[in-house]
């Protein structure tokens, strides 16, 4: 009797604790498709629950704001990554934890923002600049004035992303500064130049930057590309445009938060994304570029030739958001709530 009762205890104990295995992300809004998470689960018995965010700074400020140790995993861009490590917010990933490290592509492992990838993995990468509806505007859209100082017939119908990074780090581009300069002369160039352009802005918009566009809502749209291209697919009349001055590129990735409650889950998701079947249903979901080796011949056909992934020959090289010293970064939070106002 007690040997059947110790069985049964134990029966118990195992579906408890199996009923229990769960990992909580932390993401984008929009940026996985439903059918992989169900996959996730249905391969490994772990149930998933997701939160969403809208930006970079978002994700920081929510972590900051007593949400660490509430998330196992999130996705933040290359950046924020360095901003994560730096404050103490990320778990380090040991050797020999992930099974599938070897599938990452070279020219993404020793990466500036974590070198060796110590605390992140390559999720998707891509570009940020502005679409513009051409029923709207046939003229010149390769520049970064269309922005900054736009022709009048685009004023007041341009959206631009809730992202501090990104939108003053074009600003820098336009310019032709540097980006974190701490230079009184460009910081204040800068800050004429956002507080001015403010007034033709319709909006700050992030996670709508997609259905401004289609609606018609906005003329303008600062977007990242793959966004851009859903938009065009969904019947907006749009052309992504590559400045001459210069573009924002970027990398998301997926990281080990601190204090994980299910640390366990959160490497079996990162090392599920690893897999190449699964970085592309991620691909050919979102319409960025995957990080991951043996994902092109998994791609949707029409990805390989889309115009918001493939950039004129004369286009420039896209640019890192960069991370500021203190002090510099201080002003340009100054700038950013100024601009917010």
């Amino acid at each position: 009797m007690k040997r059947v009762l110790c069985t049964f205890v134990l029966v118990l104990f195992a579906t408890a604790s199996a009923a229990q295995e769960k990992i909580s992300i932390y993401h984008w809004f929009e940026y996985i498709p439903q059918e992989l998470l169900d996959k996730f689960s249905e391969e490994t018995g772990i149930e998933v629950v997701m939160d969403t965010y809208d930006s970079n700074e978002t994700l920081l400020s929510t972590l900051k704001g007593g949400k660490l140790g509430s998330y196992d995993v999130a996705v933040p861009g290359d950046y924020m990554v360095k901003i994560l490590i730096s404050e103490g917010m990320l778990d380090e990933i040991m050797p020999g934890e992930l099974a599938n490290f070897g599938n990452i592509q070279p020219q993404w492992v020793d990466v500036d923002f974590d070198p060796g990838r110590k605390h992140s993995i390559p999720y998707q990468w891509g570009t940020t600049n502005f679409s513009v509806n051409r029923d709207a505007y046939t003229g010149d859209i390769r520049t970064t004035a269309i922005l900054f100082d736009p022709p009048e017939v685009l004023r007041g119908k341009i959206n631009v992303l809730d992202s501090r990074g990104e939108l003053l780090a074009l600003a820098s581009l336009h310019l032709g500064i540097p980006q974190c300069t701490s230079d009184r002369e460009q910081l204040q160039a800068l800050d004429d130049l956002v507080q001015g352009a403010k007034q033709h802005w319709a909006s700050f918009n992030s996670a709508g930057a997609k259905e401004v566009l289609v609606s018609g809502e906005a003329w303008v749209g600062m977007i990242w590309n793959g966004f851009a291209a859903k938009a065009r697919a969904e019947g907006a009349n749009i052309e992504y445009s590559y400045p001459r001055e210069g573009m924002i590129a970027w990398m998301d990735n997926v990281v080990l938060l601190k204090d994980a409650p299910n640390r366990a889950s959160g490497i079996k998701f990162l090392d599920f994304l690893l897999e190449p079947e699964n970085s592309a249903a991620v691909t050919n979901y979102a319409r960025y570029s995957s990080g991951i080796a043996g994902v092109e011949a998994l791609l949707d056909e029409e990805l390989l030739s889309q115009p918001e992934a493939v950039p004129p020959a004369d286009a420039p090289s896209g640019t890192f958001v960069e991370v500021c010293d203190p002090e510099v970064d201080k002003v340009y939070d100054q700038i950013w709530t100024r601009l917010k106002q």
